[in-house]
């Protein structure tokens, strides 16, 4: 009798202790840090470096001159290989990064160095979960001081806001600014960019692309109007915080400020152009309601340093001038009126939701959805010159019909 007793407890014990094991396994032992992703991108503006990893990633940053050298070392990591082919990524036209070397400095930490072609002032943040991303370390590389000799204040603009001075405390309403001509000042906003892809087609088209295509074709067919001038608010595959589009469309004193989108929706059915304006009331579709949102969480996707930025509280609302809502709407009725000539329409009239972007308090705004990209035949037409070429011709007619409605 003795034996089998013996065997039965010691069967207990073994099987007491694996519980304990896997329970102190799954509960007092952290995740492994694991790189997911790498990406970089260049920019004339900045330069961004993002590492995706399955838990949040603990960092130390210090600056090497002779060379300069920017010096990040990750804790807790291992070296794999999407991390060591981080290298392949930059391009010799990069004007900031001149290499990227990464290596396991000891058991416990990876480091990674930026060899730099100029002086710079990086920032460095991490950025939890959002919709397809991980955790995320980004390491944002702005000159010390501008490059370019032109008038763009974007420069400036994303200083202010990687400060935090571009705050939503005392937005002040712009005066009447005399300008040195009579001409029409039109901002465009090609929507996402950079981190941010926007939405995507089924066949992998990227609403950021898309976007960039029909603006500078808009803007092209601008600059031939003795009457206009334009600007861009990106001109690159790069990502701008929403606030600061708004920023630098009043910063060039726009009349006209048009956000171009190719957005998504939960049914591949939904089809056809839309025009938005802000609204002070709350949304006037479901459908509104739903693109709002997820046009305003293109600062969380994108990534932006500062959580908790009071420009997404929506506080800002009350601010928006009685005039300025309702040439919005007089804006965005002329760009439909002549969209419908080259594609459906998804509402015959304009919409209107708590639009982040569009919530510059001076400027008559709108947001414009040119087609579904979640459209199978509405993506193959989007990616052509010609229904891009369609859609700017368009919104210039709607463009013309409004200022000739104002002049009246």
């Amino acid at each position: 009798m003795p034996a089998p007793f013996d065997s039965t407890r010691r069967l207990l014990i073994k099987g007491i202790a694996a519980a304990c094991l896997l329970s102190v396994t799954r509960v007092g032992f952290a995740a492994t840090a694991q790189i997911a992703a790498v990406r970089v991108w260049p920019s004339s503006t900045y330069t961004r470096i993002t590492l995706e990893s399955n838990v949040s990633l603990s960092y130390k940053q210090f600056y090497l001159t002779n060379p300069n050298r920017l010096v990040i070392d990750i804790d807790d990591l291992s070296l794999n290989s999407t991390f060591r082919n981080i290298s392949s990524l930059i391009k010799p036209e990069d004007p900031y990064i001149k290499q990227l070397r990464v290596g396991q400095f000891d058991n416990k930490t990876v480091r990674l160095v930026v060899e730099l072609k100029q002086d710079i002032n990086p920032n460095l943040f991490t950025l939890k979960p959002i919709a397809e991303f991980k955790n995320r370390l980004v390491i944002d590389l702005y000159p010390l001081q501008k490059n370019t000799l032109d008038d763009d204040p974007l420069f400036a603009l994303l200083q202010e806001f990687n400060k935090g001075d571009l705050n939503d405390n005392d937005i002040p309403i712009s005066q009447p600014v005399k300008k040195a001509n009579d001409k029409i000042v039109i901002v465009l906003d090609p929507g996402h960019g950079g981190e941010d892809p926007g939405a995507i087609g089924y066949y992998k088209t990227r609403e950021k692309d898309v976007v960039l295509q029909i603006a500078r074709r808009l803007r092209d067919l601008i600059r031939k109007e003795k009457a206009m001038t334009v600007h861009l608010t990106r001109n690159e595959d790069i990502f701008l915080p929403l606030r600061v589009r708004v920023e630098k469309a009043r910063a060039f004193h726009a009349d006209l400020f048009i956000s171009i989108h190719a957005d998504a929706f939960t049914k591949r059915s939904a089809k056809g152009s839309s025009a938005f304006a802000l609204s002070t009331k709350g949304a006037s579709s479901s459908a509104a309601s739903y693109l709002a949102q997820t046009q305003n969480e293109a600062d969380e996707i994108g990534g932006v340093s500062r959580s908790g930025d009071r420009y997404l509280d929506h506080t800002l609302l009350d601010l928006v001038q009685t005039t300025t809502t309702s040439n919005s709407l007089i804006l965005g009725k002329e760009i439909l009126s002549k969209m419908k000539r080259v594609n459906t329409l998804h509402k015959a009239q304009v919409e209107t939701a708590g639009f982040a972007v569009l919530k510059a308090p001076d400027v008559a705004s709108v947001l414009v959805e040119t087609a579904f990209i979640s459209n199978l035949n509405e993506e193959k037409k989007l990616k052509t010159a010609n229904f891009q070429n369609q859609i700017a011709k368009a919104m210039l007619e709607g463009i013309k019909s409004y200022i000739t409605l104002r002049k009246n």
